[in-house]
């Protein structure tokens, strides 16, 4: 088997083919990039600052948790 045969395809792809399947024709198989640098480039942006917080708020309930564990354990202690 070749490896030309065979290629990821990303969820962004099946997106992009839902939205619009020529414009996906036209980036996947034509190769021709799309017009709307600025806009993608705006939404990487959006996308990452997106996931920091998503990963701010996950390590902000951790600690959350663990000082209602220390505070519990303190109650009883005392």
């Amino acid at each position: 088997m070749r490896n030309e045969k065979f290629r990821v395809i990303r969820a962004s792809e099946i997106g992009q083919y839902a939205y619009c399947a020529h414009a996906w024709w036209l980036n996947s198989v034509m190769g021709v990039p799309s017009q709307n640098i600025n806009d993608l480039a705006r939404g990487d942006a959006h996308h990452q600052t997106h996931g920091r917080r998503v990963q701010t708020a996950g390590l902000l309930r951790w600690l959350a948790l663990a000082l209602l564990l220390l505070a519990v354990v303190v109650f009883l202690l005392f």
